[in-house]
């Protein structure tokens, strides 16, 4: 029996995705469940497996294909062992100038005048390999010289074209950079209290909850009082009316292998700081390992991004639209400070929030980060001991 595989449902506003990874080729047998391919939308990965026991008869897309919902990926052939002999790839031989070259051996020929249309590839479907090149490189010449280079001002590039992701974060940066007005007030944290109060329950907490104390559920919670006594920050503007939201999902930027994902830690106001951190570090992990759905990267009403983990001291981040405003966490660095009349080392953090300035005053802007500071610096007043669950 033959079963067609088909672009599946992307969701909600999504209709394209591109062919971001093969797993299996012409021939392959494959088990039920096993990822036949991946695709790349402006939001997630996602993964296409095979829906029974069989093998691929065909495959109607190469990587880097764009395709969209319903499209036909590729065809099996349901069965057992018996199939794999009735299925057999047929070769198309391509001429070099119609291979296109990985970066590595396309970057080696330039740098050594290799013309790669004269090498006989060994990679898949005879693509020239940089192992190919080196041997080429290495042969001594037969003919004439390599010509040189007429312009010797031309340098040798890579272009590489951009992810569904990268697209689509270009996209909505832009965008959101063109229609708000964005302002950014910045202030800095004394994190002290924060950093004895986790050093001195980090461990029973993890004991305890089975997850690590982290600086992140602080902020979050910081940032759910502050967003309760400064409502605007957690609106949204939606043509002429202005969409106060009662409740607290916050978005938690994170790098993954594809890019910048921002992934939302639903109700994070009705959250312990352990319920915190367990959300966030399942988030992180799903997107480490590409297994975000649509549903974990929208509705987010306001966010948090932590450019201290790669050593950013001070930024300016930019709203995610349609939110109204954005935190930037930086990197925690000890700095001679004035306390009570005495100069004093302390671990000191800039914190930057970028707000829209049609919706958000600067009062209110800057209300909200000294509220911020004044939670993190003394957390006991966000009842922190209750929120550890100890």
């Amino acid at each position: 029996m033959t079963i067609e595989i088909k672009v599946p449902p992307l969701g909600e506003s999504v209709s394209e995705a591109a062919i971001a990874k093969l797993h299996k080729k012409v021939g392959d047998a494959v088990k039920a469940d096993e990822i036949i391919v991946e695709l790349e939308t402006d939001k997630v990965t996602l993964e296409v497996n095979a829906p029974a026991n069989g093998v691929i008869s065909g495959l109607n897309v190469k990587e880097g294909d764009n395709v969209k919902v319903g499209d036909l990926i590729a065809m099996m052939q349901e069965g057992g062992a018996t199939v794999v002999a009735k299925v057999a790839e047929v070769p198309v031989q391509k001429s070099n100038e119609e291979i296109p070259l990985s970066p590595a051996p396309k970057k080696l020929a330039a740098e050594n005048n290799i013309d790669t249309t004269k090498i006989s590839g060994s990679g898949k479907d005879g693509r020239v390999t940089k192992g190919d090149v080196l041997e080429a490189i290495s042969k001594p010449a037969v003919a004439a010289a390599p010509k040189a280079p007429t312009n010797f001002g031309e340098k040798p590039v890579e272009r590489v074209r951009m992810s569904k992701l990268r697209q689509k974060v270009s996209e909505r940066l832009k965008e959101s950079q063109n229609t708000a007005a964005i302002l950014t007030t910045f202030n800095e944290v004394d994190m002290s209290a924060v950093m004895a109060l986790r050093a001195s329950y980090k461990d029973i907490f993890e004991k305890k909850h089975g997850v690590k104390l982290g600086f992140m559920s602080f902020f979050v919670r910081a940032c759910v009082e502050a967003l309760k006594e400064i409502p605007a920050v957690n609106a949204e503007i939606d043509g002429t009316d202005i969409v106060y939201k009662n409740f607290y999902d916050i978005g938690v930027a994170v790098g993954s292998p594809q890019g910048l994902v921002v992934p939302v830690l639903r109700c994070a106001d009705q959250l312990s700081l352990a319920g915190i951190e367990a959300g966030i570090g399942e988030l992180g992990k799903k997107a480490r390992d590409g297994k975000l759905a649509i549903a974990d990267l929208t509705g987010a009403t306001f966010t948090i991004s932590n450019g201290g983990v790669y050593g950013s001291l001070m930024s300016t981040p930019i709203i995610n639209p349609p939110q109204s405003g954005i935190l930037g966490m930086h990197k925690i660095q000890e700095r001679v400070v004035v306390v009570a009349g005495k100069m004093e080392i302390r671990p000191m953090m800039y914190l930057a929030l970028s707000y829209d300035h049609r919706i958000i005053d600067g009062k209110e802007a800057v209300t909200f980060l000294i509220r911020v500071k004044e939670l993190l610096e003394d957390p006991m007043k966000i009842q922190t001991k209750l929120l550890l669950g100890l």
